[in-house]
């Protein structure tokens, strides 16, 4: 299965307000491994950037003057992602400047949905960790994926950081590592763990077991009603 982690830097926040994507990166995974390969390329909007976007990304408009248009790198840009399923933080925000983008362009306007599946990361973030924050950050913080080298924002090492964490949190191969240094990792693990392991007696007691009472039960149902009322989702507790 081919996967595009994707992520854009742009000039604002509204594309009906002829704002630009400036930057794209993308990485690609096969079968949830990482293959080396990637897009990636500064673009010249032919607008002003924001202050506040400049702020988040950095990004300035003399560094993109001799940067190629959107129009110079649109077939490749296509015939990267085409057919793949696309992983997207925030996808509405990325697709509506890609589809501007499309749009702009001298040919039959075709919509990014009408070229890849796509998988929203916020939206599947907000749907296993209802009431909490689910920004990229949070989630490296949450799934121990190291982004401490990223200062500011930007499309390649997001869409990488997006990488991980996605695996990470569909509970798949979180390492970005070759298949050779993973299984080099994986032994070092296992020696470490052997290392560290105690082994309990089997003669020692049973361990002793507390049950709820009425009341603590007639409590514990309270909250799991509380929490299926305040959540879209249900509660996740009565449904695994």
């Amino acid at each position: 299965m081919q996967q595009i982690v994707l992520d854009t830097e742009t000039t604002g926040l509204e594309p009906q307000q002829g704002h630009r994507i400036i930057e794209i990166g993308c990485v690609e995974l096969q079968n949830r491994r990482p293959t080396g390969r990637h897009f990636h390329y500064y673009l010249q909007p032919d607008r002003e950037i924001d202050e506040g976007a400049a702020a988040v990304h950095g990004i300035t408009a003399a560094f993109l003057a001799d940067k190629p248009r959107f129009s110079d790198v649109a077939e490749e840009f296509l015939a990267f992602v085409r057919g793949a399923e696309l992983v997207i933080h925030n996808a509405p925000f990325d697709l509506g400047f890609l589809d501007a983008e499309l749009a702009r362009l001298d040919r039959e306007h075709v919509s990014m949905r009408e070229l890849c599946p796509i998988v929203d990361s916020l939206a599947l973030a907000r749907q296993m960790h209802p009431g909490q924050r689910n920004s990229l950050d949070a989630l490296c913080k949450r799934y121990a994926v190291n982004n401490e080298h990223r200062e500011l924002h930007g499309a390649l090492l997001d869409a990488q950081i997006l990488a991980e964490v996605y695996l990470a949190m569909t509970g798949g191969q979180t390492s970005l590592l070759p298949d050779s240094q993973s299984d080099t990792v994986r032994r070092a693990a296992a020696k470490r763990t052997d290392a560290v392991v105690r082994h309990l007696d089997r003669d020692r007691s049973p361990l002793r077991v507390i049950r709820a009472d009425d009341d603590e039960c007639e409590r514990h149902t309270a909250v799991l009603d509380a929490i299926a009322k305040a959540s879209d989702q249900g509660c996740r507790w009565r449904q695994s």
